[in-house]
């Protein structure tokens, strides 16, 4: 931020410094890109008023918070207020504001943040007809891994081909011969047709070239990772056609990202009725998981996941 930055400022100069504030504080993507949702959503509405936020005072900032019950949940419209009063009381004690209108705001409003929502109840055949619904192979992927695994959208991101080990990979080791020395390539082979086995397996689809085919693969084809705003597009797109999503909708009713690890776990210590395999499987630290459960991950883990865990395919 330059040294003229610092002094009034714009009202989206001022977003623009506390924005760049957090992100310094290391406030993930995600929560950056939800205060400016909600910073320039107020702008807005205060400009309607031929406001700044300096001249908005309580009365302004309780009639923001009151258009929005009614529209969002009311889990939400805490959530709201809640960032609004943290931008000012950051905004005041930097010296950018005078005063925070928010603080009584936040006092005085009956909605509260929901931190144990009592989350949608979709049942294992309702989520099966859901995972049909989804036909793109990625979007496939990424929903059912979440679903048959509970781990985080971010987790998820962050996945290696090293972290996963199965008896027969369909991704070798190592590359074909043909592809020494040419690294950044894709090789199509001229061999495979519909109907024939072809490397162990029989193939729905032929390969119609004449002869065998070195691509090259540039930086566009390489080291592309989900983010998790991309995984949280996904499912809620998805979610959103099944009726399962509204914008503005609390956990209460929005299937996100998130919901699958709820879905997860509810699902599966129903049906084992064993809380620490769940526990161990969540990640959650807790001393007696990690005895019982970490040194018997072959046995005990294995047998009571393959046994319980639920079919969505």
């Amino acid at each position: 931020m330059s040294e003229t930055g610092r002094g009034e400022g714009t009202a989206t100069d001022q977003v623009a410094y506390f924005l760049e504030d957090i992100t310094y504080q290391g406030k993930s993507e995600r929560t950056r890109d939800a205060y400016e949702r909600v910073l320039t959503d107020f702008r807005e509405y205060l400009r309607s008023r031929d406001l700044t936020f300096e001249e908005a005072n309580h009365r302004d900032c309780m009639a923001y918070v009151h258009q929005l019950r009614g529209e969002v949940a009311d889990s939400t419209v805490a959530t709201y207020a809640s960032y609004l009063h943290r931008f000012y009381d950051y905004m005041l004690q930097v010296g950018r504001f005078d005063d925070n209108p928010m603080a009584l705001v936040l006092e005085e409003i009956d909605e509260s943040i929901n931190t144990d929502p009592a989350r949608r109840d979709i049942s294992v055949p309702a989520m099966q007809s859901f995972v049909e619904r989804v036909s793109h192979p990625l979007d496939r992927a990424v929903v059912v891994t979440l679903l048959k695994t509970g781990i985080r959208a971010g987790e998820l991101c962050n996945l290696d081909m090293r972290d996963l080990y199965l008896a027969e990979s369909f991704v070798p080791d190592t590359h074909r011969p043909r592809l020494d020395g040419r690294p950044q390539s894709l090789y199509v082979d001229s061999t495979p047709s519909a109907g024939s086995l072809y490397n162990g397996e029989r193939r729905t689809a032929s390969n119609k070239r004449k002869r065998d085919t070195t691509v090259p693969v540039d930086e566009e084809l390489t080291e592309v990772r989900l983010t998790p705003d991309m995984v949280h597009h996904i499912v809620e797109t998805h979610a959103r056609e099944m009726g399962w999503y509204r914008a503005g909708g609390g956990p209460e009713e929005n299937v996100t990202p998130h919901y699958f690890r709820h879905f997860f776990t509810t699902h599966l210590r129903d049906r084992t009725g064993d809380r620490g395999v769940v526990k161990y499987l969540r990640g959650d630290v807790a001393s007696d998981v990690i005895d019982t459960y970490t040194h018997d991950w072959g046995g005990r883990v294995r047998a009571v996941y393959e046994e319980h865990i639920y079919k969505i395919c």
